[in-house]
């Protein structure tokens, strides 16, 4: 069947690649145990209060659940200092990044972010009939001062991760408020902060605080990294209510579960587990970075729970020579990113095992 009546923009774009699960290398490869250090999850899954929710909430899984997201809404509201209206629930934060783009973009105008970005900005950009506008890195960050003057009268949304994913890199409090305070106010500004509760820096910007001072920012988070609950896809938005409203009027219905629902208004409460999971992280970046100073191997400095490393030519042989080896990483070459591979931080056991992988592999 020919396809000639779709959206072009939409043809031209690649699916996005998850990293492998470990249930396929095992099956693939024949191998008793794998590591999987691909997609940025924490590796210890969610906390003993969050399961405890899980499980109470499994029991009505029969019934639909709150659309609105009352709870969770009014738990975020109160954490946060924002009122609920102003509040998107998302299946993931891919979710409410994907009605942001929806809200602000129509046929033809524009949409900007880093030339290295989530892959969910191009297609979000494109899925919304918009033409999307890659501005180069520069050190593998967000170049602010190049996508201020990439604005045209066409653009419409631009994206800022903070840090960046793949490449770990974050933009500071001074440098994001300047760059705001520049935009025109016409101009819609996503900030997505997935990996905000991994980072402790002063100078790390607060973009739910930042959102009082600039009505066209639009700030997404989720629950699915430091939380622990990317299995059950939950995430959110703090913006304007007015913006929020439109977000809502094209939201699918229950687009967040019951489940998911309950875990993330137990998650919330569990401060304790956050800053372990935080602490975790900070050794474990320190350890496999260090592994990799060892072995002269160089890396993008991150904040996020991930790095990636730079193999000095085409990363798939070593990414290959990996998985034989039970390892399972992320290859970024459809981030343009050919001779990086990034790794996810785990508990030390498996850090110890990857980098010792990594050894026989080089």
């Amino acid at each position: 069947m020919r396809l000639d009546n779709i959206n072009e923009r939409v043809a031209g774009l690649t699916a996005y690649q998850p990293g492998k699960p470990i249930e396929e290398v095992t099956r693939e490869l024949g191998l008793a145990r794998v590591i999987k250090l691909a997609s940025n999850e924490n590796p210890r899954g969610p906390g003993p209060g969050v399961r405890a929710a899980i499980e109470r909430a499994v029991r009505d899984i029969s019934r639909y659940p709150d659309g609105g997201g009352y709870r969770l809404k009014r738990a975020l509201s109160e954490r946060l200092g924002v009122a609920t209206d102003q509040i998107t629930l998302g299946n993931g934060s891919n979710d409410v990044l994907e009605l942001a783009a929806r809200v602000a973009i129509s046929p033809g105008t524009e949409g900007i972010f880093d030339a290295h970005c989530f892959v969910v900005y191009p297609s979000a950009v494109a899925g919304a009939h918009g033409v999307p506008v890659a501005v180069p890195s520069r050190n593998w960050g967000h170049d602010l001062d190049a996508m201020r003057e990439r604005i045209t009268p066409s653009t419409r949304i631009v994206f800022i991760a903070n840090p960046n994913n793949p490449t770990g890199t974050w933009i500071n409090h001074e440098s994001l408020v300047g760059f705001l305070e520049a935009l025109p106010q016409r101009v819609w500004v996503v900030l997505d902060e997935a990996y905000c509760e991994y980072i402790a820096r002063r100078d790390y910007p607060d973009g739910v605080r930042l959102q009082a001072s600039f009505p066209n920012l639009i700030v997404t988070r989720t629950f699915s990294k430091i939380h622990g609950l990317a299995g059950l896809r939950i995430g959110y938005s703090v913006s304007t209510p007015g913006f929020a409203d439109l977000m809502n009027r094209i939201r699918q219905p229950f687009n967040a579960s019951s489940v998911a629902l309950a875990a993330a208004e137990a998650a919330l409460d569990d401060d304790d587990f956050v800053d372990s999971s935080r602490a975790i992280n900070d050794a474990g970046m320190q350890q496999i970075t260090s592994g990799l100073d060892d072995m002269g191997i160089e890396y993008i400095p991150s904040i996020g729970n991930f790095v990636s490393m730079d193999c000095g030519r085409d990363a798939a042989p070593i990414y290959h020579a990996l998985l034989t080896r039970g390892v399972i990483v992320r290859p970024v070459a459809n981030y343009d990113m050919p001779h990086h591979l990034r790794i996810s931080i785990g508990l030390a056991k498996e850090n110890a095992s990857f980098l010792a992988a990594l050894r026989e592999a080089i």
